[in-house]
């Protein structure tokens, strides 16, 4: 789960990238076409690695417009998002798409790259890919919690994994999981754990 955006929820700027890195080792992306945090790895399957931030909507689209065929992106090694407002927007441009996800052996998908992980048309997960959460922080410490009756982020959050597909009784169970969660101590999530709010299927 992303720290949640100030423009956005009408509080003061968040940004986010998770505290606690999960170790995971990107396959060699040296000699692949970069677009931002995104790598064309073959003529239907691009790579996300890293951070996403403000430019990553406009990459991911000049990507698309370069390789139509791309159906598939891999979630690598990401540890979250440097601008909310750009990752929910960048969610969306992968499911309006129809862009498959999936984590394959020995990912770690962080913070707001869970979010674009559950943007697939379709997800998949290796058994040993991993994914942390935790609840937003605010610049002026403030932290997200499924107690706050005023959490700025809840509607938006929720609305966000509707459109993705989500039930709305998942949707709110999985952002209240998220929020419970403190900023500093990441809950690791298994494909199973995730499985309990939206469809994955295990990577081939």
């Amino acid at each position: 789960m992303t720290i949640r955006a100030a423009a956005l929820f009408a509080i003061a700027s968040l940004a986010l990238v998770a505290p606690v890195a999960v170790p995971a080792k990107a396959p060699d992306a040296a000699s692949a076409v970069r677009f931002g945090p995104f790598a064309v790895v073959s003529a239907d399957k691009a790579r996300l690695v890293g951070v996403t931030d403000g430019a990553s909507p406009a990459a991911f689209l000049a990507m698309i417009e370069a390789h139509p065929a791309i159906r598939s992106l891999e979630l690598v090694d990401c540890a979250g998002t440097r601008d909310d407002i750009a990752n929910l927007r960048l969610g969306r441009m992968i499911r309006q798409h129809g862009i498959a996800t999936i984590a394959p052996a020995g990912a770690a998908v962080r913070s707001g790259a869970v979010d674009l992980f559950l943007a697939g048309s379709t997800r998949r997960a290796a058994d040993d890919a991993r994914f942390a959460v935790h609840a937003w922080l605010a610049t002026d410490g403030r932290e997200g919690g499924s107690g706050h009756s005023d959490d700025p982020a809840r509607a938006a959050y929720e609305r966000y994994y509707r459109d993705m597909g989500l039930t709305e009784g998942d949707a709110r169970a999985f952002y209240a999981l998220t929020a419970s969660v403190p900023n500093n101590r990441p809950l690791q999530l298994g494909p199973r754990d995730l499985a309990r709010f939206a469809k994955v299927v295990p990577a081939s």
